[in-house]
């Protein structure tokens, strides 16, 4: 009897208890950053991409604190394993500059088949600009010619993420 008590005191989920409102600025810090953690190591090289909305939540996670715009790519084998993922480009509140030989080049580099395109809105408004669209477009067309495949191009601004799959921009 002592033994089933003490197992299930064990498993009971230490974060129960723990509720955003009653961190200080520390402990919000370091919760992000082992939720960082564990979703970087769901996410490692080796891993097949089979689930969008963890997808998100590890984009989201990874761009929370981000004050310039950053813009990166997951880059992914013909059966969506993960080979790695990157940040390309850093701009500023407003834009990022991005280059698509820049991008082909690290997409032949790791050997990808697929990417998922990523980027974040410092202002905290997760809608597709026509820059968004238009490099979207620039990228698949320049991706294509090597055959590798844009799945998706998720934009991330304040607690939103989009889909330009999801939306058919894709």
């Amino acid at each position: 009897m002592d033994s089933i008590v003490k197992l299930e005191t064990n498993n009971k989920n230490r974060f129960d208890s723990i509720h955003g409102t009653t961190l200080t600025d520390s402990e919000k810090s370091t919760l992000i950053e082992l939720c960082l953690t564990v979703l970087t190591e769901k996410y490692r090289p080796g891993q097949v991409l089979d689930n969008p909305t963890k997808v998100a939540d590890l984009l989201r996670l990874r761009l929370a604190d981000a004050k310039n715009e950053i813009f990166g790519v997951i880059f992914l084998t013909s059966g969506h394993t993960i080979i790695g993922i990157d940040d390309l480009f850093q701009g500023t509140i407003d834009g990022a500059l991005v280059y698509p030989r820049v991008v082909v080049q690290h997409v032949l580099e790791r050997n990808a088949a697929a990417v998922v395109l990523f980027h974040n809105h410092p202002s905290g408004q997760s809608e597709p600009s026509q820059a968004d669209k238009k490099i979207t477009t620039r990228l698949k067309e320049a991706l294509s010619l090597v055959d590798v495949r844009v799945l998706d191009h998720l934009v991330v601004g304040g607690g939103d993420v989009v889909s330009f799959s999801e939306r058919g921009l894709i």
